[in-house]
């Protein structure tokens, strides 16, 4: 469960920014950029705990396999 939260809070953080970047094209603030930046990063953070968190830990993985 707290994988897919992870997923679909990355997936809300997308989408606010794209909304936020579009919103600074319209009007040229410096808030919606640094709120740009933030909500990407977030993005990037809360998308590689849901990739980490896909990987099975409980058995070993071989070449050969």
């Amino acid at each position: 469960m707290k994988g897919m939260l992870n997923g679909l809070l990355a997936l809300v953080c997308l989408g606010l920014a794209i909304w936020m970047f579009t919103i600074f094209r319209a009007n040229a603030n410096n808030l919606y950029i640094i709120l740009t930046i933030i909500f990407a990063l977030l993005m990037v953070i809360f998308g590689g705990m849901f990739l980490s968190g896909r990987v099975n830990k409980s058995e070993e993985i071989h070449i050969t396999e």
